[in-house]
């Protein structure tokens, strides 16, 4: 019994060590002259005035991962409110992911090959410029998102405060790819001639998805 609980001690805390030596960093910063609401998905959510910061850190191995601005928020002493774009359910410590319109950072680490996969994408729209790039690791290209769309948004896609995707607006299948089989429409060229590293529909994938070593450190910056 005392060398089994040994081992299982030992196993735990390397494991533990192996996680945190892998896990990742994101340093979050509002640039722009405005609050923004974080939300973050693993993560919660957190109010950034301007030039503010947060440090969030990842576990190895995390899929599905998003962080995105909220703007337009109004929150309670109890963390509930609800927010312009990017809202998520009504709280300021989101529990799952944001409405649109809003920007994403999407992120998959220590995937196949143990590489992190990461993007931005406006298939849920935009709403604030963003950039997200590595900072570590020897990694370096990094991705931006600063074109003026709020201010282009084709009259058809303005919602307030932001610029819808057109799968929010109008549903169907040519700009939801919910059979898998789309393509470019000129409502997503609006998004790719201005973002062209940006997600711009959901099959946007061979000129979007950008990857580093796992084990690469992050920031993404609002405004940048």
């Amino acid at each position: 019994m005392f060398v089994s609980k040994n081992l299982s001690t030992f196993c735990f805390l390397y494991a533990l060590s192996f996680s945190l030596a892998h896990a990742a960093t994101f340093v979050i910063t509002n640039n722009c002259p405005y609050t923004v609401w974080v939300g973050a998905a693993p993560g919660g959510g957190m109010q950034l005035n301007p030039r503010g910061t947060w440090t969030l850190n990842v576990r190895a191995g995390t899929t599905g991962g998003r962080i995105w601005p909220r703007t337009g928020c109004s929150f309670n002493r109890a963390g509930r409110g609800r927010c312009q774009t990017g809202d998520c359910g009504g709280l300021l410590q989101c529990q799952g992911y944001g409405a649109p319109p809003n920007t994403l950072a999407e992120y998959a680490l220590n995937q196949w090959n143990n590489l992190d996969f990461f993007d931005i994408s406006l298939v849920d729209g935009f709403n604030v410029p963003m950039e997200f790039s590595p900072t570590s690791n020897g990694c370096t290209r990094g991705i931006r998102c600063i074109a003026d769309i709020n201010g282009q948004c084709p009259n058809e896609l303005r919602a307030s405060g932001g610029c819808n995707n057109p799968c929010t607006v109008f549903k169907n299948d040519q700009y939801c790819c919910n059979s898998g089989n789309c393509g470019p429409t000129n409502y997503s060229r609006f998004f790719k001639d201005r973002c062209p590293d940006a997600y711009s529909y959901p099959k946007d994938d061979q000129t979007s998805t950008f990857t580093c070593n796992g084990g690469t450190n992050y920031k993404v910056v609002f405004c940048p």
